[in-house]
């Protein structure tokens, strides 16, 4: 029979909130598994009766013999007929190899990670709210989607493929997809893709992460814009790769100080678009500089064009991959901007020698993208639909734009200076030198509005003329943003904002 503390410990389990979903003989098998891997019931002792231990934890019998029946299955316990239940002497557990708690996860123990593991986790992860608020930057506009023909469209493709839409997929991509995306970027982007050089990915951040670790070893250098994208680098960072920061301004990354230290990293990570955070477009002189640079170098340029759909100044500049005829660049680009973020399709353009190397480095990751979806897209952009929903929301985020660029000027003015992108989803705005940019970020999170501060974006964190915030409009409707502008306003005019007046 048990003692008085284990038979507490069996109810322990039974009452503990995070077993709630096991079913009862299941809490007692673990409760019981737990006290041999503990070594308090050692081998060859005698378990209580199945009956006797029923009526103390007040549940029924065949409760507890299943318990005991699965102890018996997985060889914790041996059962003799007409003597009992007793501890299998096989495993030799004893006192202190095991010190879990008693139920619930093992939450306490520190784990032993690998250096790219403690890297991922340093670096913080990169989450997106499943519920944006005013002004989360890089979220789309959804409630506008067209879900009616978004669901007749899978449902002919499901009456056309049966099963077969259920079952695993290309690697490298359903071929309609991968067709509809090579004539949608040399169309749209003037890029030089055919479908068997594309990849369909789930992300853009899928994308980085291959290219870090098929292309580049651990200690490796790659170049990146200062400021950039948080996902990227800490996706080059987590690989194990070094981040060499390269100054931004007007016109984009500068290229001097890559021409200057040719042979300082294997790699360049660039998004020549709009550029992020800045939202500058990289000029057509430096994007030639930069393909002579990677064929000189054997080198490798990743371009991001995260969101060349949404251009609202002039014509959009071609992207670099449709510049560069020596095959250095890896065009990466993704529709979680376009259509919708729960979609998870991305995509890249490969040159045609990385094309078999990274599929099968893909199918280590993750094996395959869902088909269904995959076709479902393929029909969306066959039937014009994707360019007509990118047309609609390109006019419907322009006017969007220029009402958040009013509402600040109406009531931030002198504060905050808004600087136009000529695309993307997100406004960088510049702080005047007295105010707090931490302050306003957490002030502003408090009142309900999100702001991205841009100090945090650059490799060297402490420059106060680069203090500021990104606002994110594609997502926010006239009146979501005035509400958001009139919440966030008496907080950046609060005394408490401004930084203490140095000391005489």
């Amino acid at each position: 029979m048990f003692r008085h503390s284990q038979l507490e410990s069996v109810k322990a389990w039974l009452e503990h909130p995070a077993s709630a979903a096991l079913p009862r003989h299941a809490r007692i098998q673990r409760a019981i598994r737990q006290m041999i891997l503990d070594g308090a019931l050692g081998p060859g002792k005698p378990l209580p009766a199945s009956r006797a231990l029923a009526v103390s934890l007040g549940v029924s019998r065949d409760t507890v013999e299943a318990a005991y029946t699965q102890l018996h299955a997985e060889g914790f316990i041996e059962r003799q007929v007409g003597r009992g239940s007793f501890v299998a002497e096989g495993p030799g557990f004893s006192p202190g190899t095991s010190q879990p708690p008693p139920c619930g996860p093992l939450s306490a123990v520190v784990p032993s990670l690998s250096r790219r593991g403690m890297a991922m986790v340093a670096g913080g992860g990169v989450r997106e709210s499943a519920h944006p608020r005013p002004f989360a930057p890089g979220v789309p506009e959804t409630r506008s989607f067209p879900l009616p023909l978004w669901d007749r469209l899978q449902r002919q493709i499901v009456k056309e493929s049966g099963t077969r839409a259920l079952l695993h997929g290309d690697p490298q991509g359903m071929e309609p997809l991968r067709r509809a995306i090579a004539d949608y970027v040399n169309l749209e982007r003037g890029a030089r893709a055919t479908p068997d050089r594309v990849l369909v990915l789930t992300s853009a951040q899928q994308a980085m992460l291959l290219c870090a670790t098929v292309l580049l070893d651990p200690g490796e250098r790659i170049f990146v814009e200062d400021p950039a994208y948080y996902g990227a680098r800490r996706a080059f960072e987590a690989a194990g790769l070094e981040c060499v920061p390269v100054p931004v301004d007007g016109q984009g990354i500068t290229v001097g100080p890559i021409l200057s230290a040719p042979h300082q990293a294997r790699a360049l990570c660039l998004t020549p678009s709009h550029q992020f955070p800045t939202g500058a477009t990289l000029t057509l002189e430096r994007r030639l500089a930069l393909i002579d640079w990677a064929q000189r170098q054997q080198a490798w340029i990743i371009e991001d064009d995260y969101d060349s759909e949404f251009h609202y100044a002039g014509k959009p500049t071609a992207c670099v991959q449709g510049l560069d005829p020596y095959g250095r660049t890896i065009y990466v680009g993704t529709f979680t901007k376009s259509v919708f973020p729960g979609l998870r399709i991305g995509y890249a353009v490969l040159p045609p020698q990385l094309v078999q190397p990274m599929t099968i480095a893909r199918t280590l990751q993750d094996g395959h993208t869902a088909p269904l979806a995959q076709l479902t897209l393929a029909r969306f952009m066959e039937g014009g639909h994707f360019g007509a929903y990118v047309r609609s929301m390109r006019s419907l985020y322009a006017q969007r734009l220029d009402i958040l660029s009013g509402l600040l000027r109406r009531h931030l003015s002198g504060i905050v200076e808004p600087r136009l992108p000529v695309g993307g989803l997100q406004m960088p705005c510049m702080l005047t030198p007295e105010i707090s940019e931490s302050g306003t970020v957490q002030a502003a999170r408090r009142a309900g509005v999100e702001l991205l501060g841009l100090s945090g974006l650059y490799a060297d964190r402490q420059q106060p003329e680069r203090s500021g915030f990104l606002m994110g409009f594609a997502a926010y409707t006239a009146t979501e943003m005035e509400e958001a502008v009139r919440a966030v306003a008496p907080v950046l005019r609060g005394r408490g904002l401004r930084h203490s007046p140095p000391s005489r």
